[in-house]
Protein backbone atom coordinates (compact mmCIF):
# COMPACT_ATOMS: atom_id res chain seq x y z
CA UNK A 1 0.00 0.00 0.00
CA UNK A 2 2.64 2.33 1.33
CA UNK A 3 4.97 1.50 -2.13
CA UNK A 4 1.91 2.53 -4.42
CA UNK A 5 1.66 5.43 -2.83
CA UNK A 6 5.25 6.01 -3.01
CA UNK A 7 5.00 5.17 -6.69
CA UNK A 8 2.00 7.43 -7.73
CA UNK A 9 3.71 10.40 -5.45
CA UNK A 10 6.97 10.70 -7.15
CA UNK A 11 5.13 9.83 -10.99
CA UNK A 12 2.64 12.79 -9.82
CA UNK A 13 5.85 15.04 -9.12
CA UNK A 14 7.71 14.61 -12.36
CA UNK A 15 4.71 14.86 -14.61
CA UNK A 16 3.88 18.40 -12.96
CA UNK A 17 7.52 19.28 -12.59
CA UNK A 18 7.61 18.37 -16.33
CA UNK A 19 5.03 20.75 -17.17
CA UNK A 20 6.20 23.37 -15.20
CA UNK A 21 9.50 23.32 -16.68
CA UNK A 22 8.33 23.73 -20.07
CA UNK A 23 6.24 26.27 -19.43
CA UNK A 24 9.47 28.07 -17.75
CA UNK A 25 11.40 26.78 -20.25
CA UNK A 26 8.74 28.57 -23.06
CA UNK A 27 8.63 31.80 -21.25
CA UNK A 28 12.77 32.13 -21.31
CA UNK A 29 12.69 31.87 -24.58
CA UNK A 30 10.00 33.68 -25.15
CA UNK A 31 11.31 37.20 -23.43
CA UNK A 32 15.37 36.21 -24.72
CA UNK A 33 13.50 36.54 -28.20
CA UNK A 34 11.87 39.70 -27.87
CA UNK A 35 15.02 41.21 -26.12
CA UNK A 36 16.84 40.92 -28.79
CA UNK A 37 14.31 41.95 -30.99
CA UNK A 38 14.19 45.58 -32.64
CA UNK A 39 11.12 47.47 -32.81
CA UNK A 40 10.09 48.48 -35.83
CA UNK A 41 11.25 52.39 -36.96
CA UNK A 42 7.99 54.93 -36.09
CA UNK A 43 7.29 57.01 -38.89
CA UNK A 44 7.34 60.27 -38.15
CA UNK A 45 7.69 63.99 -40.14
CA UNK A 46 10.33 66.54 -39.56
CA UNK A 47 10.81 70.19 -39.78
CA UNK A 48 13.17 73.06 -39.56
CA UNK A 49 13.67 75.10 -37.21
CA UNK A 50 14.28 78.34 -38.42
CA UNK A 51 14.78 82.13 -37.39
CA UNK A 52 11.49 84.25 -38.03
CA UNK A 53 11.31 88.09 -36.80
CA UNK A 54 8.28 88.44 -34.70
CA UNK A 55 7.28 91.91 -33.15
CA UNK A 56 6.47 91.11 -29.67
CA UNK A 57 2.19 91.32 -29.34
CA UNK A 58 -0.63 90.73 -26.49
CA UNK A 59 -3.84 89.95 -27.60
CA UNK A 60 -7.37 90.97 -25.97
CA UNK A 61 -11.55 90.86 -26.44
CA UNK A 62 -13.57 93.76 -26.96
CA UNK A 63 -16.55 95.28 -27.91
CA UNK A 64 -17.11 97.41 -30.76
CA UNK A 65 -19.70 100.82 -29.67
CA UNK A 66 -20.45 103.61 -32.00
CA UNK A 67 -18.92 107.31 -31.38
CA UNK A 68 -22.39 108.48 -31.06
CA UNK A 69 -25.23 106.42 -30.21
CA UNK A 70 -28.28 106.85 -28.85
CA UNK A 71 -31.61 105.55 -28.55
CA UNK A 72 -34.16 108.43 -29.37
CA UNK A 73 -36.78 109.06 -27.30
CA UNK A 74 -39.57 111.72 -26.28
CA UNK A 75 -39.51 114.63 -23.36
CA UNK A 76 -42.83 115.03 -23.21
CA UNK A 77 -45.95 112.79 -23.62
CA UNK A 78 -48.40 112.79 -26.40
CA UNK A 79 -50.12 111.05 -30.04
CA UNK A 80 -47.78 110.15 -32.85
CA UNK A 81 -49.00 112.45 -35.69
CA UNK A 82 -45.85 112.22 -38.60
CA UNK A 83 -43.16 110.05 -38.87
CA UNK A 84 -40.32 111.56 -41.17
CA UNK A 85 -38.05 108.17 -41.43
CA UNK A 86 -37.95 104.28 -42.75
CA UNK A 87 -36.60 101.61 -40.75
CA UNK A 88 -32.47 101.40 -41.54
CA UNK A 89 -32.44 104.91 -43.16
CA UNK A 90 -29.44 107.11 -43.39
CA UNK A 91 -30.33 110.15 -41.86
CA UNK A 92 -28.60 114.13 -41.13
CA UNK A 93 -28.40 116.17 -38.32
CA UNK A 94 -31.30 118.46 -37.83
CA UNK A 95 -33.63 116.01 -39.66
CA UNK A 96 -37.10 115.92 -38.54
CA UNK A 97 -37.86 112.02 -37.47
CA UNK A 98 -40.79 112.08 -35.75
CA UNK A 99 -43.52 114.62 -34.78
CA UNK A 100 -46.23 114.37 -31.96
CA UNK A 101 -49.71 116.22 -32.16
CA UNK A 102 -49.42 119.88 -31.29
CA UNK A 103 -52.79 121.35 -32.13
CA UNK A 104 -53.64 121.79 -29.06
CA UNK A 105 -50.48 123.72 -28.08
CA UNK A 106 -50.42 125.41 -30.97
CA UNK A 107 -54.03 126.98 -30.19
CA UNK A 108 -52.28 128.33 -26.84
CA UNK A 109 -49.49 129.56 -28.11
CA UNK A 110 -51.82 131.93 -30.56
CA UNK A 111 -53.09 132.64 -26.94
CA UNK A 112 -49.70 133.59 -25.90
CA UNK A 113 -48.96 135.83 -28.96
CA UNK A 114 -52.06 137.87 -29.14
CA UNK A 115 -51.47 138.98 -25.44
CA UNK A 116 -48.12 139.86 -26.41
CA UNK A 117 -49.11 142.25 -28.87
CA UNK A 118 -51.51 143.54 -26.36
CA UNK A 119 -48.73 144.26 -24.16
CA UNK A 120 -46.86 145.65 -26.71
CA UNK A 121 -49.67 148.17 -27.70
CA UNK A 122 -50.25 149.32 -24.11
CA UNK A 123 -46.34 149.74 -23.97
CA UNK A 124 -46.01 152.04 -27.07
CA UNK A 125 -49.39 154.17 -25.51
CA UNK A 126 -47.76 154.19 -22.18
CA UNK A 127 -44.56 155.79 -23.93
CA UNK A 128 -46.34 158.40 -25.61
CA UNK A 129 -48.01 159.16 -22.52
CA UNK A 130 -45.06 159.43 -20.45
CA UNK A 131 -43.33 162.23 -23.16
CA UNK A 132 -46.53 163.90 -22.62
CA UNK A 133 -46.09 163.78 -18.55
CA UNK A 134 -49.35 162.19 -18.15
CA UNK A 135 -48.35 158.92 -16.67
CA UNK A 136 -45.44 157.75 -14.14
CA UNK A 137 -42.07 156.23 -15.03
CA UNK A 138 -43.44 153.07 -12.63
CA UNK A 139 -46.94 152.55 -15.02
CA UNK A 140 -44.28 152.57 -18.24
CA UNK A 141 -41.66 150.20 -16.42
CA UNK A 142 -44.78 147.91 -15.77
CA UNK A 143 -45.85 148.02 -19.15
CA UNK A 144 -42.48 146.80 -20.41
CA UNK A 145 -42.39 144.08 -17.71
CA UNK A 146 -45.69 143.04 -18.82
CA UNK A 147 -44.44 142.73 -22.50
CA UNK A 148 -41.47 140.74 -21.07
CA UNK A 149 -43.20 138.60 -19.00
CA UNK A 150 -45.72 137.76 -22.61
CA UNK A 151 -42.43 136.92 -24.57
CA UNK A 152 -41.31 134.62 -22.17
CA UNK A 153 -44.16 132.32 -22.36
CA UNK A 154 -44.35 132.82 -25.80
CA UNK A 155 -40.86 131.65 -26.03
CA UNK A 156 -41.90 129.03 -23.15
CA UNK A 157 -44.88 127.51 -25.89
CA UNK A 158 -42.42 127.18 -28.88
CA UNK A 159 -40.02 125.23 -26.71
CA UNK A 160 -43.09 123.06 -25.54
CA UNK A 161 -43.39 122.65 -29.26
CA UNK A 162 -40.25 122.16 -30.26
CA UNK A 163 -40.03 118.84 -27.38
CA UNK A 164 -42.92 117.14 -29.51
CA UNK A 165 -40.57 117.04 -32.80
CA UNK A 166 -37.59 114.68 -32.23
CA UNK A 167 -34.67 115.28 -34.57
CA UNK A 168 -31.43 113.84 -35.09
CA UNK A 169 -28.59 115.17 -33.13
CA UNK A 170 -26.19 113.88 -35.48
CA UNK A 171 -25.42 111.93 -38.85
CA UNK A 172 -26.21 107.89 -38.50
CA UNK A 173 -28.39 105.44 -39.28
CA UNK A 174 -31.89 104.64 -37.72
CA UNK A 175 -32.60 101.11 -36.90
CA UNK A 176 -36.01 99.47 -36.38
CA UNK A 177 -38.41 102.00 -35.33
CA UNK A 178 -40.13 100.98 -31.96
CA UNK A 179 -43.47 103.20 -32.20
CA UNK A 180 -46.54 103.62 -34.99
CA UNK A 181 -49.04 106.78 -36.27
CA UNK A 182 -51.59 107.31 -33.62
CA UNK A 183 -50.03 105.70 -30.52
CA UNK A 184 -50.08 107.70 -27.43
CA UNK A 185 -45.93 107.80 -25.85
CA UNK A 186 -45.33 108.45 -22.34
CA UNK A 187 -42.31 110.78 -22.02
CA UNK A 188 -38.94 108.61 -22.19
CA UNK A 189 -40.54 106.17 -24.77
CA UNK A 190 -37.92 104.69 -26.59
CA UNK A 191 -38.87 105.54 -30.41
CA UNK A 192 -35.98 104.11 -32.95
CA UNK A 193 -32.29 103.76 -32.36
CA UNK A 194 -29.77 105.92 -34.14
CA UNK A 195 -26.12 104.83 -34.29
CA UNK A 196 -23.16 106.83 -36.12
CA UNK A 197 -21.23 103.92 -37.56
CA UNK A 198 -17.88 105.25 -39.45
CA UNK A 199 -15.45 105.87 -37.46
CA UNK A 200 -16.10 103.42 -34.54
CA UNK A 201 -14.44 102.54 -31.43
CA UNK A 202 -13.59 99.27 -29.81
CA UNK A 203 -13.48 98.79 -26.09
CA UNK A 204 -11.02 96.58 -23.96
CA UNK A 205 -9.43 95.55 -21.45
CA UNK A 206 -5.50 94.45 -20.59
CA UNK A 207 -3.71 93.37 -17.28
CA UNK A 208 -2.17 96.10 -15.44
CA UNK A 209 1.21 94.60 -16.20
CA UNK A 210 0.38 96.11 -19.60
CA UNK A 211 0.06 99.92 -18.34
CA UNK A 212 3.72 100.57 -19.16
CA UNK A 213 3.60 99.75 -23.04
CA UNK A 214 0.62 100.83 -24.07
CA UNK A 215 0.27 104.22 -25.13
CA UNK A 216 -1.81 106.10 -27.32
CA UNK A 217 -1.56 105.91 -31.04
CA UNK A 218 -0.25 102.45 -30.66
CA UNK A 219 -1.80 100.59 -34.01
CA UNK A 220 -3.51 97.36 -33.41
CA UNK A 221 -5.02 94.54 -35.26
CA UNK A 222 -9.09 93.57 -35.08
CA UNK A 223 -10.42 90.33 -36.56
CA UNK A 224 -14.37 89.72 -36.09
CA UNK A 225 -16.27 86.45 -36.69
CA UNK A 226 -18.19 88.07 -39.51
CA UNK A 227 -15.69 88.80 -41.41
CA UNK A 228 -13.32 85.81 -40.41
CA UNK A 229 -11.07 86.47 -43.58
CA UNK A 230 -10.74 90.16 -42.97
CA UNK A 231 -7.90 92.21 -40.82
CA UNK A 232 -9.12 95.93 -39.60
CA UNK A 233 -6.37 98.26 -38.63
CA UNK A 234 -6.85 100.81 -35.73
CA UNK A 235 -5.49 103.12 -33.32
CA UNK A 236 -5.56 103.31 -29.26
CA UNK A 237 -6.77 106.43 -28.44
CA UNK A 238 -7.80 106.75 -24.70
CA UNK A 239 -6.52 105.22 -21.93
CA UNK A 240 -8.82 104.59 -19.18
CA UNK A 241 -6.79 106.71 -15.84
CA UNK A 242 -7.86 104.13 -12.94
CA UNK A 243 -7.40 100.31 -12.33
CA UNK A 244 -10.08 98.23 -11.64
CA UNK A 245 -9.67 96.90 -7.71
CA UNK A 246 -11.91 93.72 -8.83
CA UNK A 247 -10.12 92.42 -11.71
CA UNK A 248 -6.44 94.26 -11.73
CA UNK A 249 -7.27 95.82 -15.49
CA UNK A 250 -7.54 99.16 -17.35
CA UNK A 251 -9.61 99.85 -20.21
CA UNK A 252 -8.30 100.82 -23.41
CA UNK A 253 -10.28 102.63 -26.19
CA UNK A 254 -9.35 102.22 -30.20
CA UNK A 255 -10.71 103.78 -32.89
CA UNK A 256 -11.40 102.10 -36.28
CA UNK A 257 -11.86 103.60 -40.13
CA UNK A 258 -15.15 101.87 -40.86
CA UNK A 259 -16.45 103.20 -44.35
CA UNK A 260 -18.11 100.11 -45.19
CA UNK A 261 -19.78 99.67 -42.30
CA UNK A 262 -18.84 95.88 -41.69
CA UNK A 263 -18.30 96.85 -38.25
CA UNK A 264 -21.50 97.38 -35.96
CA UNK A 265 -21.99 97.95 -32.24
CA UNK A 266 -22.20 95.08 -30.06
CA UNK A 267 -19.97 93.30 -32.40
CA UNK A 268 -17.13 91.03 -30.32
CA UNK A 269 -13.40 91.76 -31.53
CA UNK A 270 -10.21 89.98 -31.34
CA UNK A 271 -7.64 92.42 -30.57
CA UNK A 272 -3.58 91.76 -30.83
CA UNK A 273 -1.30 94.85 -30.11
CA UNK A 274 2.08 95.59 -30.89
CA UNK A 275 4.23 96.09 -27.67
CA UNK A 276 7.69 96.60 -28.75
CA UNK A 277 10.23 96.53 -31.69
CA UNK A 278 10.58 93.14 -33.46
CA UNK A 279 12.89 89.93 -31.74
CA UNK A 280 14.52 87.90 -34.08
CA UNK A 281 13.40 83.81 -32.69
CA UNK A 282 14.51 80.24 -33.47
CA UNK A 283 10.55 78.98 -34.06
CA UNK A 284 8.94 75.48 -34.75
CA UNK A 285 5.30 74.05 -34.86
CA UNK A 286 3.90 73.63 -31.90
CA UNK A 287 3.22 69.70 -32.59
CA UNK A 288 7.07 69.14 -32.12
CA UNK A 289 6.59 70.11 -28.76
CA UNK A 290 6.38 67.20 -26.35
CA UNK A 291 4.76 69.22 -23.44
CA UNK A 292 5.29 67.53 -20.01
CA UNK A 293 5.48 68.31 -16.14
CA UNK A 294 8.69 68.23 -15.59
CA UNK A 295 9.67 69.93 -18.99
CA UNK A 296 8.94 70.31 -22.76
CA UNK A 297 11.30 68.62 -24.95
CA UNK A 298 11.70 68.55 -28.63
CA UNK A 299 13.16 65.28 -30.72
CA UNK A 300 15.99 66.79 -32.89
CA UNK A 301 16.79 64.27 -35.92
CA UNK A 302 20.42 62.82 -35.94
CA UNK A 303 22.24 59.55 -37.78
CA UNK A 304 23.41 56.49 -36.00
CA UNK A 305 24.81 53.98 -38.42
CA UNK A 306 23.56 55.23 -41.23
CA UNK A 307 20.10 55.08 -39.78
CA UNK A 308 17.93 58.25 -38.67
CA UNK A 309 17.05 58.44 -34.84
CA UNK A 310 15.89 61.22 -32.89
CA UNK A 311 17.36 62.61 -29.66
CA UNK A 312 15.52 63.88 -27.03
CA UNK A 313 16.36 67.14 -25.74
CA UNK A 314 14.87 69.50 -23.11
CA UNK A 315 14.02 72.50 -24.11
CA UNK A 316 12.66 76.10 -22.99
CA UNK A 317 9.74 77.95 -24.96
CA UNK A 318 8.61 81.48 -25.61
CA UNK A 319 5.76 83.34 -27.00
CA UNK A 320 3.46 81.18 -29.65
CA UNK A 321 1.89 82.62 -32.63
CA UNK A 322 -0.59 80.38 -34.90
CA UNK A 323 0.98 77.26 -35.54
CA UNK A 324 4.45 78.38 -34.12
CA UNK A 325 6.02 78.42 -30.81
CA UNK A 326 9.39 79.95 -30.45
CA UNK A 327 12.51 77.99 -28.53
CA UNK A 328 14.80 80.48 -26.45
CA UNK A 329 16.45 77.58 -25.40
CA UNK A 330 18.06 74.13 -26.79
CA UNK A 331 17.70 74.31 -30.71
CA UNK A 332 19.61 76.09 -33.14
CA UNK A 333 18.21 77.38 -36.09
CA UNK A 334 18.81 74.87 -39.25
CA UNK A 335 18.25 71.96 -37.11
CA UNK A 336 15.30 68.70 -37.97
CA UNK A 337 13.07 67.77 -35.29
CA UNK A 338 10.11 65.56 -35.36
CA UNK A 339 6.59 67.21 -35.69
CA UNK A 340 4.35 64.53 -35.81
CA UNK A 341 4.24 61.16 -34.19
CA UNK A 342 5.71 62.38 -30.60
CA UNK A 343 3.71 59.28 -28.84
CA UNK A 344 5.84 56.96 -30.67
CA UNK A 345 9.19 57.80 -29.69
CA UNK A 346 11.73 57.73 -26.81
CA UNK A 347 15.15 59.41 -26.36
CA UNK A 348 17.84 57.56 -29.91
CA UNK A 349 14.19 55.76 -31.37
CA UNK A 350 15.30 54.66 -34.68
CA UNK A 351 12.51 56.72 -37.25
CA UNK A 352 11.09 56.50 -40.54
CA UNK A 353 10.79 59.66 -42.21
CA UNK A 354 7.29 60.41 -43.86
CA UNK A 355 8.27 62.67 -47.27
CA UNK A 356 4.12 63.35 -48.05
CA UNK A 357 3.51 67.22 -48.36
CA UNK A 358 0.07 66.23 -47.04
CA UNK A 359 1.28 64.30 -43.91
CA UNK A 360 3.36 67.33 -42.42
CA UNK A 361 1.31 69.54 -39.61
CA UNK A 362 0.49 73.29 -40.72
CA UNK A 363 3.52 75.39 -40.45
CA UNK A 364 1.72 78.92 -40.17
CA UNK A 365 2.26 82.06 -38.52
CA UNK A 366 -1.09 83.27 -38.88
CA UNK A 367 -3.59 80.91 -39.83
CA UNK A 368 -7.22 81.73 -41.41
CA UNK A 369 -9.06 78.64 -41.74
CA UNK A 370 -12.30 78.79 -43.69
CA UNK A 371 -15.43 80.21 -41.83
CA UNK A 372 -17.69 77.54 -42.82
Amino acid sequence: MNKRLIIMLTFAGLLFGGIFGFKWFGNYMMNQFFDGMEPDPATITVSTAREMEWTPTTQAVGTFRAINGTELSTEVGGIVRAIHFQSGQRVSRGDDLLALDTEADEAELEQFEAALRLAELELARQQRLLAQNSVSEAEVERRVSEVEQARAQVAAQNARIRQKIIRAPFDGVVGIRQVDLGQYLSPGTPVVSLQALDPIHLNFTLPERRLAQVRNGAELQVRVDSYAADTFSGTITALEPRIRESTRTFEVQSTLDNPDEKLRPGMFGRVELSLGEPQTLVVVPQTAIRFSTYGNSVFVLDEQDGEPIVIQRFVRTGPTRGDLIAITEGVDAGQQVASSGLLKLQNQARVKIDTEPDARPSEDADPRPANR
